[in-house]
């Protein structure tokens, strides 16, 4: 089966040398010059645009920045996916978008004959590198059974989230949820700091207690307490503050839309605003440690 995928940035480049690993002949697109040159190398048919990479394909997937991005690729009169691939084809959209957006495309997709699903996913580069994702799915679960063969090459979790939407819920729902977290680890551990304390041995100490989360455990923000971590290579790789900036409006947004409640998620999206705002949007979002002001 043929299969097609756009946007080959630094998660999806990736996701696509593990479908080449796993020898699915696939064709990719990407405005970029080196990561389709990269994708050539490794296997797949290099694309001219995007009528010519889906063109054919039995599956496409796309992993693209924002909202925009998606909706242009997908709805584009003239050069895009709707009006290129062929009726009956599995669309899988892993890109971070609103779920009001998701939602718009598959029915666009459905209105064309086609199957769509919405599967952003958690894991990061390092996820993707090593095709341990998980997967966040919205759309029918007759898709998903569909889509699993290519989502298990890309990944280690499997989630079905529910209808069409669904799936970018989560995942701005758990975006939310991990940015605040790391505020309140990084405004935990200056505290401790401030009053005499080891951070590592107050990282122990946390680790084993009721504060215990993620983004100590695993991701910690002190730098040199957890040397894998961003932290401990001046925050650079990772998922950068822009990245966690656009999650955490996204979740503002659909609050808004939905009329819920999100008064933390607020406040983290201004804190990381305001590194943005400070030039830092390009370090992890970890960074939020080392710039907490008083």
């Amino acid at each position: 089966m043929k299969t097609a995928f756009i946007g080959l940035g630094h998660m999806g480049l990736p996701m696509a040398l593990n479908l080449l690993k796993a020898g699915l002949a696939l064709s990719c697109y990407d405005l970029a010059e080196a990561p389709l040159t990269q994708a050539e190398a490794a296997g797949a048919r290099r694309a001219a645009s995007i009528a010519d990479a889906v063109t054919g394909a039995d599956v496409i997937i796309t992993m693209l920045p924002a909202s925009r991005h998606v909706e242009g690729a997908y709805l584009e009169a003239e050069g895009g996916i709707l009006a290129h691939a062929k009726a009956g084809a599995l669309l899988i959209d892993c890109s971070t978008i609103a779920p009001a957006a998701a939602i718009r495309v598959a029915q666009a997709a459905a209105e064309c004959g086609m199957v769509m699903i919405d599967a952003p996913v958690s894991g990061g580069t390092a996820g993707a590198q090593a095709g341990t994702l998980t997967f966040m799915v919205g759309g029918e679960a007759a898709a998903l059974e569909r889509a699993r063969p290519w989502l298990e090459k890309m990944g280690s979790n499997i989630f079905h989230a529910g209808a069409s939407g669904c799936g970018q819920t989560a995942k701005v729902c758990n975006n939310m949820l991990l940015g605040i977290l790391m505020l309140g680890t990084s405004e935990a551990l200056r505290l401790g700091m401030a009053n005499g304390m080891d951070p590592a041995a107050l990282s122990q100490i946390m680790s084993k207690s009721s504060g215990r989360n993620w983004a100590l455990e695993v991701y910690n923000p002190c730098p040199g307490v957890m040397p894998t971590a961003p932290a401990s290579r001046g925050y650079q790789g990772g998922f950068g503050v822009d990245l966690m900036l656009k999650d955490l409006g996204l979740a503002v947004e659909a609050a808004q839309s939905h009329a819920a409640a999100t008064p933390l998620g607020e406040l983290a999206r201004q804190q990381y605003q305001r590194l943005s705002a400070q030039g830092h949007g390009g370090l992890d979002f970890s960074c939020a440690f080392a710039y907490l002001e008083p």
